[in-house]
């Protein structure tokens, strides 16, 4: 499947049971509002999908468990977010062999690469797969920022057609596009600048508490790209303290509260991440649930 790198991605939670396996029943229930949303393409293994404690043999389960059920209708791909080289390249390796059809990646992780080290890294995992890849950059959190200068060296890989934009500078969508046009498309990567970053010609919104409200996120996009700009405005505003939950340390476990109380999730974290107690989990449950109180009708905007 071709990637159209536009829409709403999300990068969707992994769901556990209480005794730490993976909950495939869940994860489908979860999954299946995402489509039934109209969602665009999926990300498995990104910092929500807890990639850091997931075992090889979990991560091809989740990926060919997920592209069973989502053939023909929008593509998945796999995070890479490797401490090396070499086990970057397995992990292409093996995304192409479970049926992914594209891959995120992140710098490496724990050491910080200079300029030519985070090109060559990848510029290699590139040349090693014909997935198509979107380049995650977030240096506020991994600490290696992918300036437009490397990405004037990474335009050489065909393959790498975009990026995930989470430097918390929406002016970056206006220097990316104004240095290569259409050459990569930008999905921005942080849901309390989404509806900014949209507006400034952003294609995308890779999403966080999509993974609880798949229905409003993908609303926000539509009526922004259709020019209803206060129509989505008006839900943006009801949206944003349940997406401040995303810009966090703990947006596995909020995310996951919140999911639990749209029916489509568990609290369920994997070690040595802990579910949420005392005041902290009344406050963010209070904020969760004050939401969903008021959340905003919607228009039709399938059909946009």
């Amino acid at each position: 499947m071709r990637i159209e790198w536009k829409g709403v991605f999300p990068a969707i939670t992994t769901k556990f049971t209480a005794d730490d396996k993976l909950d495939l029943p869940l994860f489908e229930k979860n999954l299946q509002a995402q489509l039934d949303a109209g969602v665009n393409g999926i990300i498995l293994g990104g910092t929500l999908g807890e990639a850091s404690v997931l075992t090889t043999a979990e991560k091809e389960q989740l990926v060919k468990f997920t592209v069973e059920r989502c053939v023909g209708k929008v593509p998945v791909l796999l995070n890479i977010a490797e401490g090396s080289t070499r086990e970057a390249l397995q992990q292409a390796a093996y995304a192409n062999a479970w049926g992914a059809e594209g891959l995120m990646m992140l710098p490496p992780m724990r050491y910080k690469t200079d300029h030519r080290e985070t090109v060559t890294y990848f510029k290699t995992v590139a040349d090693s797969t014909q997935l198509p890849i979107i380049i995650y950059n977030n240096p506020i959190d991994y600490k290696i920022d992918v300036t437009p200068d490397m990405f004037e060296e990474l335009a050489l890989c065909e393959n790498i057609q975009a990026v995930k934009e989470s430097t918390r500078d929406v002016t970056n969508v206006a220097r990316i596009k104004n240095r290569f046009g259409d050459r990569f498309k930008i999905l921005c990567g942080v849901d309390t600048l989404a509806m900014e970053e949209l507006c400034l010609g952003a294609d995308g919104w890779v999403a966080g508490l999509v993974c609880a409200f798949p229905r409003e996120t993908v609303a926000i996009y539509k009526l922004v790209k259709a020019g209803r700009i206060e129509e989505a405005i008006k839900i943006y505003r009801w949206f944003m303290p349940l997406l401040e939950l995303d810009i966090v340390p703990k947006l596995v476990q909020y995310i996951k509260l919140a999911e639990t109380q749209e029916g489509i999730g568990s609290e369920n974290v994997r070690a040595p991440r802990l579910t949420l107690v005392g005041e902290e989990r009344t406050q963010i449950l209070k904020i969760i649930n004050d939401g969903i109180s008021s959340r905003p009708s919607l228009p039709d905007y399938l059909n946009l």
